[in-house]
């Protein structure tokens, strides 16, 4: 009697979990159309300035920015980078350090101020346009489940010399050569049972290589090394000149011996910019936030 209840039961109790499966989906697919169905911002200029063959130097003017009007980010920011020039950015965290990179890329518009580039308005160039002189790894980069090749592309027709060029430079170059498929191999194996699951450093270098492959003016890193072991991210620092190149480079890390590297070093807190210098330089200043950051990492390796 209990096997006969059980084997009427257990099918009404699966027909009521996929109807609520069904309601779930068909609330969420509601959201998702209601979003594509809206209208794209009005943030293009009239009459873009072009920006073929543009480099230049950056400038924030006075910048304010807040994802609402009680929580402000970036407060009063001004700087200047110069063409060529590569920076690192140090700071507690929100501090205003990817925030700061997300306005310079146009991902959002700042709320008073301005940002310059060869001393124009970057809401005067064509948004689309603007946003191809940026090759950046943010913190939370999306590797996609197709070959190794594509993936470093972003394209369906990968340059296979160019792609293991750039692989070798951010120190994937051996792991790709013991691939029985190579370039060809799928990432994880959502399509392909033969693909492989790279492991977080692995993905990260990836998505190192694919900016190094964009061959953009700026290179935008944001925590590139944090899944990578210590002697991984010592040989990306280290090659770190020749992978940018005469690229202008901004490099945000929360590691202050990675930035020694850098030339210069700005220092964030609160949103706004309290020090820049060189590493040597900051440090003699023993009341600053730099040489305080520096002292509390440092002690756990004395």
């Amino acid at each position: 009697f209990i096997q006969y209840v059980r084997s009427f039961t257990q099918p009404i109790q699966q027909v009521a979990q996929v109807a609520n499966m069904l309601q779930s989906t068909a609330a969420a697919s509601e959201r998702v159309f209601e979003f594509l169905d809206e209208k794209e911002e009005d943030q293009f200029a009239e009459n873009p300035v072009s920006v073929e063959g543009l480099q230049g130097n950056v400038e924030f003017e006075h910048v304010h920015f807040g994802y609402n009007p009680e929580h402000i980010i970036i407060n009063d920011f001004s700087a200047k980078v110069k063409e060529g020039q590569k920076i690192a950015i140090v700071g507690p965290t929100g501090a205003g350090k990817t925030t700061m990179i997300k306005l310079l890329c146009r991902l959002y518009d700042v709320t008073e101020g301005e940002i310059l580039l060869n001393g124009v308005n970057i809401k005067k160039y064509d948004q689309r346009e603007y946003r191809q002189l940026f090759s950046v790894v943010f913190q939370d980069f999306h590797i996609l489940p197709y070959t190794l090749g594509e993936n470093v592309a972003a394209s369906g027709e990968p340059d296979p010399e160019r792609v293991m060029e750039c692989l070798e430079k951010a120190g994937l170059g051996e792991r790709v050569r013991n691939l029985p498929e190579g370039l060809q191999t799928f990432v994880t194996k959502q399509y392909d049972e033969n693909g492989v699951e790279f492991s977080g450093g692995e993905l990260q270098k990836t998505a190192i290589a694919r900016a190094i492959y964009k061959e953009s003016p700026f290179v935008l890193l944001d925590e590139p090394t944090a899944a990578l072991d210590p002697m991984a991210e010592y040989e990306i620092y280290r090659n770190f000149d020749k992978i940018v190149d005469k690229k202008t480079a901004i490099y945000i890390s929360h590691r202050l011996s990675s930035c020694r590297f850098c030339k210069k070093i700005a220092v964030f807190h609160e949103g706004r910019l309290i020090q820049m210098g060189s590493h040597e330089q900051l440090l003699q200043d023993t009341d600053g936030k730099y040489y305080e950051m520096w002292k509390a990492q440092a002690k756990y390796y004395q």
